[in-house]
């Protein structure tokens, strides 16, 4: 049966037993760590910056949507936003597809050089 079993194995069960105690853990919790501050951290930070900026919206506003869409914002509510995309064109979108502001008469050059 030593062919099969190590000799040395059989003789020490009690050592191999034993936990791996508090230096075990420091790895583990190291790479959870990097993981919060590489991934969590971030997406924390664009979701505030994001709410924020859409609790900011007003009339007047040039937004861009999700889907690449320009338009000025001529009304608003709690889940919905009425973008002008031209004269007499107006959609309705959720507010949350607001992407991101854009610097005042960016919409109103887009304008002219349709035009």
């Amino acid at each position: 049966m030593g062919f099969f079993i190590s000799d040395a194995m059989a003789e020490a069960p009690a050592q191999a037993a034993q936990a791996p105690g508090l230096a075990g853990l420091i790895l583990p919790l190291g790479i959870l760590a990097v993981f919060y501050f590489l991934f969590v951290m971030p997406q924390q930070k664009r979701n505030k910056e994001q709410k924020k900026m859409l609790d900011s919206l007003g009339k007047g506003a040039e937004v861009v949507t999700t889907g690449g869409i320009l338009g000025k914002v001529s009304d608003l509510d709690d889940s919905f936003v009425q973008l002008e995309l031209s004269d007499n064109v107006h959609i309705y979108v959720q507010r949350h597809a607001i992407a991101s502001l854009v610097p005042k008469g960016t919409y109103k050059a887009r304008k002219k050089a349709e035009k």
